[in-house]
């Protein structure tokens, strides 16, 4: 649950799996991928874990049958995977990309893995990173809004905080960046997402880099800061508020809050039910869509911005274009 992430432990490494080291072996298996296989690829390049319970969420019709095709692609060698120790209970499997999915990627590219940016062993890092509940997290908050009641919206971007850095670093460093479709409006996000392990004076300082994007930009994008208790954002709010004011231009950095504990109450089960609270009026909390009506001045960043892959030649590395947050249509398995 989104609203309350477990504490990381301890891991237990990355199983090692078959590897097909033969042509035949390889057009064997990029034979056997459907267009839903490479689209999970993409998402675990893009997002760096996904665990199987978010996978079978955006992506399967049940979790027996996640499990089934996660398991097969695992034996392909395309994912790796790896279980956090808990205290109690079992965790699911979190999924990464293995090297010979990054080298579908890479081919389907034009590119070399190495060009990909792909690295095995950072990869596997990410099992003992000290990251890795606030990656699953910010993963975990994109997935139940994605996955949301069918007439509530529509997630039509979800970019990673590694493409938000390559893109954006210099100025600000969001978590991540949405978009978010509701009937006529379209409301474009950034997320910072907070486990009450940062000072708030540090939380607040992070609207100094907003407004210095917005500058440089001209976008006027909101950031929405997501904390995990009432008290913790009554606090962040004091914060975000005495730093907003003295801002050059507060107008062109819309804020609003929310609390994870709202979650399963009354105010909803999903980040786009009216949880949020405008940083700027007390006129009560709103639904994610219900946002674009209280900052009319929003403007997304510049239109087609990263949609296909690029070359950075300063790192040698080229950024494939981000996955849709959504698989496919259905297809056979």
């Amino acid at each position: 649950m989104i609203s309350r992430p477990d504490r990381q432990a301890d891991t237990r490494a990355p199983r090692p799996a078959w590897s097909p080291t033969t042509v035949l072996e390889q057009r064997s298996v990029v034979r056997a991928l459907t267009g839903r296989d490479r689209w999970v690829l993409r998402m675990v390049y893009e997002h760096r874990v996904l665990t199987t319970d978010q996978l079978a969420d955006l992506a399967f019709p049940t979790a027996k049958i996640a499990r089934r095709r996660l398991a097969i692609l695992h034996t392909y060698q395309v994912l790796e995977r790896f279980r956090p120790m808990r205290v109690r209970g079992t965790a699911p499997h979190h999924w990464t990309l293995a090297p010979a999915g990054a080298a579908i990627l890479a081919a389907e590219a034009g590119v070399s893995v190495r060009e990909l940016g792909y690295n095995h062993q950072t990869t596997l890092s990410v099992a003992h990173s000290l990251h890795l509940t606030h990656t699953l997290g910010v993963n975990e908050w994109f997935t139940s809004l994605t996955t949301g009641p069918a007439n509530s919206g529509r997630v039509s971007r979800w970019w990673s905080q590694t493409r938000c850095q390559r893109l954006w670093g210099d100025l600000a460093r969001p978590d991540a960046y949405g978009r978010y479709t509701h009937g006529e409006t379209v409301f474009d996000f950034f997320l910072e997402y907070d486990l009450d392990t940062t000072s708030l004076p540090r939380v607040g300082a992070k609207l100094h880099g907003f407004a210095e994007l917005a500058r440089t930009t001209g976008a006027t994008v909101p950031v929405l800061f997501w904390v995990p208790t009432t008290m913790r954002e009554a606090n962040a709010r004091v914060v975000l508020r005495r730093t907003w004011e003295r801002l050059p231009d507060p107008e062109a950095v819309p804020v609003a809050t929310a609390a994870a504990e709202f979650l399963g109450s009354i105010s909803g089960t999903s980040p786009a039910d009216p949880v949020w609270l405008p940083l700027h009026t007390d006129s009560g909390r709103k639904h994610l869509h219900e946002l674009g009506t209280v900052w009319p001045r929003r403007t997304a960043p510049e239109e087609g911005v990263d949609a296909e892959s690029t070359w950075a030649p300063l790192s040698g590395t080229v950024a494939l274009a981000p996955p849709p947050p959504s698989p496919p249509a259905s297809e056979f398995w």
